[in-house]
């Protein structure tokens, strides 16, 4: 087994085609593919399944593929510390809720390290797959929050897929709205006042509990609820129909609009956001800097 062999199944499960990892890769189809049949005779394993229409990764090449990228991250670290610059295109992935604060931090970092060749990617997506996402190392870190209601259902999950999380910044719940809203020019808003207004959140797909989203009272019954997919669509919507939705109060008038504003929730508890890693991971240069990007969004 060979490093260039694991980046060869980590492209073709990241293509989902042999046709487009081997031009990625630069090597022929039929190179790759033998490549790829060396490992799974040498490690005994069926890594991907063949179909007409591309391939599929299996459970054991899941689970194998898992730790190719940990072995990868772990040569990067070594490349990075003792080559220093001189190595090869650059890599960072992270998964996260919808915050701002996490895009901000991600252009800081391809600002101090997006010089010349680059591969970066950030996730804004649902929280079970944020989870997945760092569990089987296709991102670094991952960003979401605990509160009194999850934490008991999330820290079963996170200790089942041997991820830690670690503390960053505890947010008193705020209300988004339009500035323009009924309640705009209220100092604090409550539950009841809230009653007449469309309540918005993120959808979460199979995944769809209340423990896994993002919006920290999701529990509550709402007389008029609207789910959506993206930031944008949400903000939109926030704007055009007086809807409001909960989060942490730090908002970006550069992402957010400056159409939109944040007024503090009465009566609940605190969110606590942060971020989850591999317990068996090693925090990269790049996840440093990331890190200490969004603390100085926090802070």
């Amino acid at each position: 087994m060979t490093l260039q062999q694991l980046r060869y199944v980590t492209m073709v499960a990241k293509t989902g085609t042999i046709t487009e990892a081997a031009n990625k890769l630069y090597i022929s189809q039929p190179s790759l593919t033998s490549a790829i049949h060396e490992l799974e005779n040498e490690m005994n394993i069926v890594i991907f399944r063949r179909t007409n229409k591309g391939v599929s990764v299996t459970k054991e090449g899941e689970d194998f593929l898992g730790y190719a990228r940990q072995v990868l991250e772990q040569a990067a670290i070594l490349e990075d510390k003792y080559k220093k610059n001189s190595g090869g295109k650059k890599q960072f992935c992270v998964s996260t809720q919808h915050y701002s604060f996490a895009v901000n931090a991600f252009v800081d970092l391809i600002k101090k390290y997006g010089q010349d060749e680059y591969d970066f990617s950030i996730r804004e997506t649902q929280t079970y797959e944020i989870i997945e996402d760092v569990a089987k190392m296709r991102s670094e870190l991952g960003i979401l929050f605990l509160n009194d209601f999850n934490e008991t259902v999330i820290n079963k999950i996170l200790k089942s897929h041997e991820l830690e999380f670690t503390q960053l910044f505890v947010a008193k719940p705020h209300v988004f709205i339009s500035r323009k809203h009924p309640l705009a020019d209220k100092k604090i808003i409550t539950n009841s006042e809230l009653e007449l207004y469309p309540y918005l959140s993120f959808e979460q797909g199979e995944h769809n509990s209340f423990y896994f989203s993002e919006e920290i009272f999701s529990a509550s019954e709402r007389k008029k609820n609207i789910r959506v997919r993206d930031r944008a669509t949400l903000f939109n919507l926030l704007i055009g129909l007086n809807g409001y939705t909960v989060c942490s109060g730090v908002i970006d008038k550069k992402l957010n609009g400056k159409d939109i504003i944040a007024v503090p929730l009465a009566d609940e508890g605190d969110m606590r956001i942060g971020y989850i890693m591999h317990k068996k991971g090693m925090l990269s240069r790049l996840g440093e800097t990331y890190l200490e990007s969004l603390k100085k969004y926090l802070g």
